[in-house]
């Protein structure tokens, strides 16, 4: 048996107040640089660097996002030809998402947006592309992961970029740069943090193939001009036929 302490339930509790008032708070796009917080550095205007790797491999299809926040990932795949769902707790980020949309002259019809608790809701379909991108609902991280593997189609892509265990390391840390991150400390969590190996292991290899996999420090620099520095932890497969 697998023990991992991030299998443990989460001491944090990530439900829909918690994220609403994470939301809230946080700088939206038209927060002038020198108001911003250096949260804006991870929340801000362009998907992430993982993202735009895998995308560039694959022909647009139907892609759910879930734990969607304020919808950069999402709003790119959709001006780039997918069809997207993003889902998210917090109605807060989703009309920030939708926001962004317009604001980016996405054609309508092409993204949707949908408040949902993910420890529970169900998409009733699957999709070419399940990514996500930080989320930790209020549930064990690998429980979450576990989950959105259903949803990704025969063939279809899985994309998770999580927060990775190595913080710790980083004399600075993330200065509140992180969603969910501990008051005061700028690091998430502990139990929503996951390592490589805790998710290759959930990763059946007769039903998926791993094109990448990954533990990387990220630098950002914020609003602030100061850096900020994630430590990610990255991996995308393909669900076999």
């Amino acid at each position: 048996m697998h023990d991992h302490p991030h299998d443990d339930v989460p001491t944090h509790s990530f439900d829909k107040q918690y994220w609403e008032r994470h939301w809230e708070q946080a700088p939206s796009e038209a927060t002038p640089a020198a108001e911003a917080a250096p949260e804006a550095a991870v929340a801000g205007s362009v998907p992430n660097p993982y993202l735009v790797r895998a995308a560039a491999a694959l022909a647009p299809g139907t892609a759910l996002d879930a734990g969607c926040g304020t919808g950069a990932e999402a709003v790119w795949l959709a001006g780039r030809g997918w069809q997207v769902t993003g889902a998210d707790i917090s109605d807060t980020a989703l009309a920030q998402a939708a926001e962004r949309a317009v604001g980016q002259a996405v054609p309508g019809g092409r993204v949707s947006w949908i408040q949902a608790d993910l420890v529970s809701w169900e998409p009733g379909r699957r999709f070419d592309l399940v990514i996500t991108n930080y989320a930790h609902p209020a549930m064990p991280q690998l429980a979450f992961y576990g989950r959105i593997l259903d949803w990704v189609a025969p063939g279809g892509t899985l994309l998770i970029v999580g927060h990775g265990t190595g913080h710790e390391a980083h004399g600075t840390g993330h200065d509140a740069a992180l969603p969910g991150s501990d008051e005061g400390s700028g690091h998430p969590p502990a139990e929503a943090t996951v390592t490589l190996g805790d998710i290759q292991r959930i990763l059946d290899p007769e039903d998926w193939a791993i094109q990448v996999g990954q533990e990387q420090d990220r630098t950002l620099t914020g609003p602030d001009g100061r850096a900020h520095v994630l430590a990610d932890v990255v991996v995308q497969a393909t669900r076999r036929p």
